[in-house]
């Protein structure tokens, strides 16, 4: 099986302030995101990862930079994919959000997002399929007993852990995703299991010895022992 260790970002002054920076140029980590990705990249310093595939946004890639450069091993190839890329926000890029709150799309946003299209932008429909079907091409490419890293976006990542749940998109509002926390899902032939979601501080040593899932790759009734 392949293992997928999504992480997001670390935190952006556009993030700090309220401001939704989509695709837009130049913005990068604020001292504390700096800090959050060392952080992050010293928890995955010993996991044996395949390689790393991130956004090409600029804060994406210094997160993926930090992970690739503390890595034990060595450092990591970063392969870059506009598919696990931000949402294209359109005409919503670079606005305050208390403002968009007031759109009368944005409760369309929270309580019905497979519905939108932005305006001047992309559906959150086409987002997920062009995340999750990238997740996929990655699976294939580094292969089923890889483990490998993917630095992405809140939004983004919370559509790949709804599509890997077997969640509608419309209760994807349901699921948190912190900047640079580390979100894990195990890809099986017979479905995804998601092992952590929006984790900020656990040992991931468990990534070095993956469980057994059995030969179909069934979950354990009754929920098993867990990780050592």
């Amino acid at each position: 099986m392949a293992t997928v260790v999504l992480v997001r970002h670390g935190r952006t002054q556009a993030n700090a302030t309220g401001v939704l920076a989509g695709w837009s140029d130049g913005v990068l980590l604020d001292e504390h995101g700096q800090a959050q990705a060392a952080a992050v990249a010293q928890r995955l310093a010993g996991v044996t990862l395949a390689g790393i595939v991130a956004s090409p946004l600029e804060r994406t890639r210094q997160t993926a930079d930090a992970i690739a450069n503390a890595h034990d091993a060595g450092p990591l190839d970063i392969h870059l994919d506009e598919h696990v890329g931000e949402c294209h926000y359109g005409e919503w890029t670079g606005k305050e959000l208390k403002k968009l709150a007031k759109d009368p799309l944005w409760k369309a946003v929270q309580s019905h997002p497979s519905s939108v299209t932005f305006p001047g932008g992309e559906s959150m429909t086409a987002m997920q399929q062009r995340a999750t079907s990238a997740i996929r091409r990655w699976n294939e490419h580094f292969g089923e007993k890889s483990t490998y890293a993917v630095v992405s976006h809140g939004d983004v990542i919370k559509a790949i852990l709804a599509d890997a749940l077997g969640t509608h998109l419309d209760l994807f509002q349901r699921i948190c995703v912190d900047p640079c926390s580390i979100s894990i899902i195990d890809y099986t032939k017979d479905r995804p299991f998601v092992v952590r979601s929006n984790d900020v501080g656990s040992d991931l040593s468990f990534l070095t010895r993956k469980p057994k899932r059995g030969k179909k790759g069934d979950a354990v009734v009754g929920g098993g022992a867990g990780h050592a």
